[in-house]
């Protein structure tokens, strides 16, 4: 199972901290960042939900909603944010500033291809690994990052990465290598030049190369 990029994200029903909800009521006309972690009360989860609700801000001026999903019960969810919002020294928090998931059955897991059969935990059941969805206002996936049990995730690069979806999702632009917000970025090789410098009025500046083909075109951030 698994799902991939461009198709409509499963309409799941499911338990979280903020009570039940359907998935795609519940992301409206926003973006949706969805994060799986392996289990609750681990290391690596703890360190990266604090990170999320350290960020939670710069996501909601994105309109992005976020949402954790990890495969214990709501109670033990409730328990474990206490510790988190603890750990980075919200000790006062009572809750964390999205939802998590209780996937105790690991049905999502399965549905969506978060499984790592190589960390298991003491039971001898595979992890769910760290998986990264990005989800747009059409319900459709933008942006899949999976990664093992064993590596935090880098939130930075997440944030980077909506920047670019968003850009590049209402202009006829795609973003370089290490590209931040503010960059310059390259215009799609499907555009002609005619319809370019209509589109990008701020100049486009060409890269001469050995095979004198006019394909490394950039321009300043629309």
């Amino acid at each position: 199972m698994g799902i991939n990029l461009g198709d409509t994200f499963p309409n799941f029903e499911a338990d979280t901290t903020e009570g039940r909800i359907k998935f795609h009521d519940w992301l409206g006309d926003s973006w949706g960042l969805l994060c799986s972690h392996p289990a609750d009360y681990t290391p690596v989860c703890t360190t990266e939900l604090g990170r999320m609700a350290k960020m939670v801000q710069e996501f909601q001026k994105r309109k992005v909603k976020m949402i954790a999903l990890s495969v214990d019960s709501v109670q033990d969810h409730h328990g474990w944010s206490k510790d988190i919002n603890a750990y980075i020294g919200e000790s006062h928090a009572e809750k964390l500033p999205f939802p998590i998931i209780a996937d105790e059955k690991r049905e999502l897991a399965v549905q969506l291809g978060m499984l790592d059969p190589a960390e298991r935990n003491k039971e001898g059941l595979p992890l769910t690994a760290r998986a990264v969805f990005v989800i747009g206002p059409d319900k459709k996936l933008k942006l899949s990052i999976l990664y093992p049990a064993t590596t935090g995730r880098n939130f930075d690069e997440i944030l980077r990465v909506v920047d670019s979806l968003q850009l590049t999702a209402s202009k006829k632009v795609a973003t370089p290598v290490d590209w931040k917000a503010g960059g310059d970025c390259m215009v799609l090789p499907n555009i002609s030049a005619e319809e370019a410098e209509k589109l990008f009025p701020k100049g486009i500046r060409t890269e001469i190369l050995p095979s004198a083909k006019d394909y490394m075109r950039f321009t300043s951030q629309p």
